[in-house]
Order: C-alpha cells, then structure tokens, then sequence
C-alpha cells in the first residue's frame, strides 16, 4: 500500500509514481487513537494525544472525529524518528513537531502551487539578467556576480552607443564596431548571465541534497544510538518483552506502576531517564545480570549501574513497604479460595514461608571479619491464600530454625487463637511435606505465643496450591536465589535494615502489585 505524508509541504512516500517502493528509510505513522476502553487515566491520555497530532497536522480536512486509516505521519517530522510511548506526555516526539509548514499554507495555496510559482518567478529573473532571486544564499549571488565579472574581463567587453551620424562615443571615425557587434556583444552578456544562474541554482540544489542526506544520516545513527540504550517507548505494545525483563503481565500493568511511581522521583541529573532508571533496577532483580552487562546495555559505567540500582531499590523500599501489611479477618475471609473455605471454614488462614538467600565473601571483603564465607540469611515470608504478601521479617541468621523464626519474628502477634499456619516443609524435619499448627493462645508478645500441629488428613490436597502460590513468587526474580555480595548483609548507614532486607521487601512489596496467577 501506497503511504503518503499528510503533513503540509512534505514529499515523502513509501512507492514512487509507477508503484515501486522508495528505499529512502522513511517510516510512516498512523494517526493515535482513542482508547476509549482502557480505562479512565488511558481515555484522557490518548484523546489528548490525539488532539495534539491533529493540532500539529492543522490541516482542515482532518479533525479529532474525522481521520481516515490512510492518513500517516513520516518519520521526519519527529525528533528521533519516530513517535515517544503514549504514556511519555513530556517527551518533544509526543506529538510530529518537525517541519510542519503551517506558514507555507496559510494563504490558502497548495505545496505543489507554491514550488510553482517559486520556479516560474527565478526562470523569469534568470532570463531577464537579473541573476539568482532574493530567497537564494547570500554566497550563491557572490559567486554567481564574481562568474559574470570574470566572463566580462575575460571577453574584453565595451559598450558603445550608435549615433545617427555612424560615429560612435569613443570620438573616432570608422572604429569598425557598428550597431551590429554591440548587439552580439549584449546577448553575449545576457548568455553568460544565464549561465552563471544555472550554476547557482545547481550549486544550492547540490547543497540542499547534501543537507538532506546528512539529516537523513543523523536521524538513523539516533534511531540506532535509542535502540541500544532502551528508549522509553522500548516496551512498545509487546507484552512478551515486559513480561521476560520485569515480570509484569502487560506494558499497561507496568506502565500503569511507573506512572505511580514518577510524580515520586526526585528530579536529578543523570544519563538516564526516570523509565531507563526502573528498567535497568527491574532487569537487574529479575534477570541478575551482572553490573558490566548491564553498562554495556545502557552506556553507563558500572559503577553508575551499582548507584543506579541501590538509589533506586531504596527508593522503592520507602515507597512500597506500605503495602505489605496483613488484612483483616473479614479481608482474609472475604478473599480465601473455595477449597481453603471447604477446609478450615471461618478461620483465618496464613501460609508462610522461610526465604534462604546466599551470600559470599569475595577477596575486596577482607574487612569484614566478622562475617564467615558461606553465610546465609533467612526471611520468614506470610502470604494470604489468595495471594497477597502481608508480613516480610527481617533477616536473621541462616541456622535459625523455621518455627523459632516464626514466634520470634513478631508474625504470630497478628493472627487470633485458632487461626490456621499453612507452610509446605517448613522444617528439616518435615522433608516437603505440609505442616499445619494453630495458634492456641492470644498473642500479646513473642513469649506468650504457642503453635499446635495439625494432622491434615484430607486437606493434604491444597498442597498442590500452596507450592505453586510460594514457587511462583521465588522464581520470579532471579537475584534472591544467587548468591549476594556479603556487603549486602550489613546494616545500611544510619539505618537497622540491611540491603538485601530492602532488596526482598521489594520483591515481595512488587508482587501485591502485579501478583502472579495461579
């Protein structure tokens, strides 16, 4: 199909005039639409995106409500050649900016007129000797008037005025130059201004397809420079790409998280963009790769990624802790899956989990002596049946056991007697079975807590669910099943919580909200 710029005074098209496509890297865009059933925050945003593309187009025949599907935007009038993601308001390529020739329409006269008319008005002047018109360069008239001089000099041209008497001005008789050789000599003068035109004109049509090749050369090394370096419109609308680097079902889920996030990014200065920021921080949870790899992707150093990441999971942490809070007995109850109802009826039900990370003690870490060079930290982990995290304990030492972590993490303080613990091996003792206690005393301090264990029986069967909901959860970011750097298991400055209980929390703090089916 045939695209054509709609935009006023641009020539470009996919095919030329006998249907053969034009390798000159123009890309056209179709006009935004509106996204009327995406939700309320989407409908505001792509009805005003839509607004400015036909403001910026200004073009009668187009309107909010009537823009046909073979209207197109080419690449040239966008900064980085091609449009920014809709949810990027602030980005220069939200809307075509570039060489929008609102001013060569106002009067009313098409493109094609106008080039016309500008063609028609410099043949007349060429033929009249007056040389380039007044829109050329100041340097084309210069050389154009130094050709005419020369060509002047160089043919030793004298004008001399015919007298009735067939005398002439230089005061002699018979000087052998009549009315004749003046008017060869004219048109020899008219024939060299001419000339001299046509070598200016080609010189500006030489330049100007050379600007246009250098522009042209400028917006594809930029193309190539923003794919290398993950642009904000990186996602695009393919949910494959979202879901394999940060873990989020859909670009509207995690756009949705990263419009929540912005309004609270402090403003500083960086190589990154606030979108490159989380980007980098979700790639680095969810993939573990490694600092250098990560500066190569985005052209930081690596000791601009280490920064990047640790300013940026603090900041989460601040942000997200909030959320993991453990619900009501009515939430509980209103929220717990049919199988669990059947079960243990109107009781509340916790499933917990004992989260063990690794961490190693390199060469640099010689300091820290303290610290042993297999070292392990445990995290005692509460989720609701449905899903939803409610309770992340800081870590403690890797040979604590499960139940003790358990009465001494504070947990137990939430919960009512009778309320149900699910856990699947949550001991050594249990080898992956299903472990069931209650809490059979009110919970007013750690040392007044007591568990009893249950004998399952028939509920064995929501062992299934349970390793799926607690499986799904730790093989979604890579980073807490390798090995850490030990330095991540020390108190942060001026703080009581290391890096990794920041770093865990907000793993689990992401999961309430983008949780993961089940």
């Amino acid at each position: 199909m045939v695209r054509i710029c709609c935009v006023v005074g641009c020539s470009n098209k996919s095919h030329d005039s006998r249907g053969r496509k034009l390798d000159n890297g123009s890309r056209f865009f179709t006009f935004p639409t509106w996204k009327k059933s995406h939700g309320p925050q989407m409908r505001e945003i792509s009805s005003r995106r839509r607004s400015a593309w036909v403001a910026a187009v200004r073009r009668k025949d187009i309107t909010f409500d009537k823009i046909t599907p073979f209207m197109f935007v080419c690449c040239r009038h966008f900064h980085k050649g091609k449009p920014a993601y809709e949810m990027m308001e602030n980005d220069p390529d939200w809307a075509p900016t570039l060489h929008m020739g609102h001013s060569e329409n106002e009067n009313g006269d098409t493109p094609r007129s106008a080039k016309s008319q500008k063609l028609a008005l410099r043949s007349k002047r060429i033929q009249e000797g007056q040389g380039s018109s007044a829109e050329e360069p100041m340097q084309c008239k210069e050389a154009a008037t130094w050709n005419v001089k020369q060509e002047e000099e160089s043919y030793e041209i004298v004008k001399w005025e015919v007298k009735p008497t067939g005398q002439t001005e230089c005061g002699g008789e018979g000087c052998g130059i009549g009315a004749k050789e003046v008017k060869q000599e004219e048109k020899l003068i008219q024939v060299v201004k001419q000339e001299a035109g046509q070598m200016e004109c080609d010189f500006c049509i030489q330049r100007a397809a050379e600007v246009s090749r250098l522009v042209e050369e400028n917006r594809q090394l930029r193309r190539e420079l923003d794919a290398f370096k993950m642009p904000d419109g990186f996602f695009e609308d393919d949910d494959n790409k979202v879901e394999y680097y940060t873990g989020m079902p859909s670009v509207g889920s995690f756009m949705h998280f990263f419009c929540f996030l912005l309004p609270l990014m402090s403003a500083q200065e960086s190589k990154l963009s606030p979108f490159q920021v989380l980007l980098l921080t979700f790639m680095r949870l969810r993939l573990d790769l490694p600092a250098q790899h990560l500066a190569h992707i985005f052209s930081i150093s690596t000791g601009t990624v280490d920064r990047t990441f640790q300013d940026t999971v603090s900041f989460l942490y601040t942000n997200l802790r909030p959320s993991i809070t453990w619900p009501d007995r009515n939430t509980l109850q209103r929220t717990m899956p049919q199988q669990f109802v059947e079960a243990f009826g109107r009781k509340a039900v916790a499933v917990v989990d004992c989260l063990k990370v690794l961490a190693h003690k390199s060469s640099r870490h010689k300091e820290h002596q303290m610290v042993p060079s297999d070292y392990a930290v445990k995290y005692l982990i509460a989720v609701t049946p449905s899903g939803f995290v409610g309770f992340v304990s800081k870590g403690c030492d890797g040979f604590t056991g499960a139940k003790n972590m358990l009465v001494k993490s504070g947990f137990l303080n939430k919960l009512l007697p009778g309320d149900v613990i699910l856990a699947v091996g949550f001991d050594a003792d249990q080898s992956g079975g299903l472990f069931c206690a209650e809490v059979d005393v009110p919970t007013f301090a750690h040392t007044d807590c007591h568990l009893a264990e249950k004998n399952l029986g028939e509920t064995a069967h929501l062992l299934e669910h349970i390793g799926t909901l607690l499986g799904s959860i730790h093989r979604k970011y890579k980073l807490l099943k390798a090995a850490v750097p030990v330095d991540m298991t020390l108190p942060c400055d001026r703080e009581e919580v290391t890096f990794l209980d920041k770093m865990v929390t907000v793993c689990y703090a992401l999961e309430n909200h983008c949780p993961t089916a089940v």
